[in-house]
């Protein structure tokens, strides 16, 4: 069952319920109030009856054959009397012979033991309304009325009622779906271009703008969402084309080698020279590839978060650093720093600083690395960023004029800022006052 079935299903049985009480509600108000205007009238009528009972006229009004009121059938509207003794003995106007129901309620009224009451019964097959009150010591007076005419009102009205609840009960469901359908028209077409995108694969389609309530949100957050996927899977194919292009001299380069190699010939130290050179292009064939792998993950981490003391990780870079560049100067600045991290992603975003630094330095040049309030700080004292290469230096493969006669991939400073986002912190890069760049890596310190 579709959802938009559902939902009319569901007003239309909200409505059912509310026209059923409603009808209801109806129903008994105005069955009580006809049936009140009946009970008043016999009130009436019995107080009228009572006083001619005990007035100056009373031998003259009860005889042997009762209280003489000229009434019609069952009484009418002026209602039908007769008067009953203790004894169950009755008494009735003349030309009255249908006798009305004595119960043991009633002999209790005429024997002075019990109050008034009014009562339903059917005589002669007419449904009455029936008032009995104590009328002298020993006597009661019975007054009924027909309830022909309340009953006939009643039963028209049941009828009108459920043919108008009837009514209302399809109009509300046919009125249910339609509105189902328009305020599922947002839904449909979220479903159809959630369908549209399985099948096609086009992330660039996108949902209708819609009103600003749930449904709007909702579509506005899927149209993000979209944003987001086609962002990254633009910025994974990017990748791999970088990928394959970065890749592509050092395979060619090692394939020349190798086949140089099985071809034999070569002299002890010609074999040697190319042997070097073909491990120096598998080692940076391996760091390409491991660089690559590591920009892959597009921010997300396999390793567990813990408290990482940030100085302390900075001075195991330098000293690795310091031992692969005897020729440089490294001066630190270390403040005692921790945060929250994968320890390992952030020593290789340290170490990728200070092999940007080291690559740029003069051979007896000082690179100087602070560590304070979560902040690490790189600089070096080389030629100094380019004012054009400055907005890029953190992009994927970009390497500017000056670094291409350099080694590297141009990652490395990519995967300083990755693993900075990963930990909701920033990598800025910036022109040294005196020469040289500094590089800065933002992490939030724990207090």
């Amino acid at each position: 069952m579709s959802l938009r079935t559902r939902l009319g299903l569901a007003s239309a049985v909200a409505v059912a319920v509310a026209v059923a009480l409603a009808t209801g509600a109806t129903y008994l108000i105005v069955r009580g109030e006809l049936r009140g205007q009946v009970d008043d009238a016999l009130r009436g009528r019995a107080d009228v009856a009572g006083h001619m009972g005990r007035g100056p006229g009373m031998m003259g009004g009860f005889g042997r054959g009762g209280l003489d009121l000229p009434t019609p059938a069952l009484g009418g509207a002026a209602g039908y009397l007769q008067l009953v003794s203790a004894d169950g003995t009755t008494s009735r106007g003349a030309g009255q012979d249908v006798a009305l129901p004595i119960t043991s309620r009633t002999l209790a009224v005429a024997a002075g033991s019990g109050h008034g009451f009014l009562a339903d019964a059917t005589v002669a097959g007419t449904h009455i309304r029936m008032l009995t009150v104590p009328l002298t010591t020993g006597l009661a007076l019975q007054i009924a009325r027909p309830l022909t005419e309340v009953d006939s009102v009643l039963d028209r009205l049941r009828l009108i009622l459920a043919l108008v609840g009837a009514g209302g009960i399809g109009l509300a469901a046919l009125l249910g779906f339609g509105v189902a359908r328009t305020a599922l028209v947002p839904v449909r077409r979220l479903t159809e271009t959630a369908e549209h995108i399985t099948v096609t694969h086009d992330l660039t389609r996108r949902v209708e703008p819609v009103q600003g309530d749930e449904l709007g949100r909702l579509a506005a957050s899927f149209n993000t969402m979209l944003d987001e996927l086609e962002g990254s899977l633009k910025a994974q194919r990017q990748l791999v084309a970088d990928a394959s292009h970065e890749l592509r001299t050092p395979l060619t380069s090692l394939r020349t080698n190798v086949e140089l190699l099985g071809r034999g010939g070569l002299k002890a130290k010609e074999r040697a020279a190319v042997l070097g050179e073909v491990s120096a292009q598998i080692e940076e064939l391996t760091a390409l590839v491991a660089d690559v792998v590591e920009l892959s993950r597009d921010g997300e981490s396999e390793h567990a978060l813990e408290d990482v003391r940030l100085d302390l990780l900075v001075r195991d870079a330098v000293e690795r650093a310091q031992r692969h560049t005897p020729l440089l100067r490294f001066e630190t600045e270390l403040e005692e720093t921790i945060v929250r991290g994968a320890p390992e992603r952030l020593h290789r975003a340290v170490a990728n600083l200070l092999d940007n630094a080291a690559k740029w330095s003069p051979p007896d040049g000082v690179v100087e690395v602070v560590v304070r309030g979560g902040e690490v700080g790189v600089r070096d004292h080389g030629p100094g960023i380019a004012p054009e290469d400055l907005p890029h230096v953190f992009d994927r493969f970009y390497r500017a004029a000056a670094a291409r006669a350099l080694p590297g991939s141009g990652l490395g400073l990519a995967i300083v800022r990755q693993v900075a986002e990963a930990h909701g912190g920033s990598a800025t890069a910036e022109p040294a006052e005196g020469g040289g760049s500094i590089f800065r890596l933002r992490l939030s310190a724990m207090s």
